[in-house]
């Protein structure tokens, strides 16, 4: 099987990519930047916007399925420039959606995790995404075509996640990437809000690996009759994840743990929020949340790959 991966040189994508590769299918990866210096056997890069449907659509023509990744992302940064968001993740879907009903291509889609925070106020992120999961439920009831599974992954951490500043270039702060770098330069773990909040957090090789089931579940079967959602068996605060990361780190550095420090919270997001899954969604693609990899883990092997590929090439800066 040949898939369309939108969206593929991204971190999640990375690690999709990787899964799909193997379990024996091929990969096409559509991407706005050229990375085909990234790419492995059994791979190849067509580059081009899913804002634009010519391209999406001519892509769509040489794959047997799609997994629909591409999108503009942040909390803050949505709120404060919400077009690119509303342009790719709302028309940029559309286009996917239009084109994978015309070849008639089992399809994923990536649903945001704190879906149910656009009723109560966030960034466009959160409602972009979600507007795109109304516009797949309706390809998937009147549409001809319409093989539209949706998948909502909570926090999705682990290697290879980009940093943002001050430690990097990304333009978007992720929870994991934010305090590890912190802890393991000596500073304190920045905590917006008083940190009870509930933000679950997944392992990426699960993500990667409950994306590609899904795929191939809709491959041979009706798109789930709800989506599917990828987090932990038991939730945890954001504190919880501060203090393992703050632990892991020092055991590597051989330093006390750093402490923790709390800032008022940010606009989009809203205090005591609660960030989970219902892990019983699972099921319908016949996998459980009772084989990923715990948080302790997942924080361990994440820390021991910043210190390892990224901390050096900081401190020698």
């Amino acid at each position: 099987m040949k898939t369309l991966v939108t969206g593929g040189a991204g971190f999640i994508g990375s690690w999709i990519r990787r899964e799909l590769l193997a379990r024996g299918h091929q990969v096409l990866v559509l991407d706005h930047q050229d990375r085909r210096q990234q790419l492995a056997d059994g791979e190849e890069f067509f580059l081009g916007d899913v804002r634009d449907h010519v391209a999406v659509t001519e892509a769509a023509a040489h794959v047997d399925g799609i997994i629909h990744l591409a999108a503009v992302l942040g909390t803050q940064e949505t709120i404060h420039n919400p077009r690119p968001s509303a342009e790719t993740n709302i028309l940029g879907s559309l286009n996917v959606f239009e084109a994978a009903a015309q070849y008639n291509l089992p399809t994923v889609y990536a649903g945001v995790g704190n879906h149910a925070m656009r009723l109560i106020g966030t960034g466009c992120y959160t409602i972009t995404k979600s507007a795109a999961e109304d516009l797949a439920r309706m390809y998937n009831l009147y549409r001809d075509g319409g093989r539209i599974t949706i998948v909502r992954p909570v926090n999705a951490y682990g290697p290879g996640q980009s940093v943002a500043a001050p430690y990097g270039t990304s333009k978007v702060r992720k929870i994991a990437p934010s305090f590890i770098c912190r802890a393991l330069t000596g500073a304190d773990i920045e905590v917006y809000g008083d940190g009870t909040q509930i933000s679950d957090c997944v392992y990426v090789e699960d993500v990667a690996h409950a994306f590609v089931t899904a795929l191939e579940h809709t491959t041979v079967n009706e798109p789930t009759a709800r989506p599917v959602e990828v987090g932990p068996l038991v939730s945890r605060t954001v504190n919880d994840v501060a203090r393992l990361v703050a632990e892991q780190a020092a055991i590597i550095t051989g330093r006390e743990p750093v402490g923790i420090k709390h800032l008022p919270m940010r606009p989009g997001e809203v205090p005591n929020a609660v960030v989970s899954s219902d892990t019983q969604t699972l099921q319908q693609i016949g996998i459980t949340a009772a084989d990923f990899v715990s948080l302790e883990d997942g924080i361990r092997r994440t820390v021991d790959y910043y210190a390892n590929h990224w901390l050096p090439s900081y401190l020698a800066a």
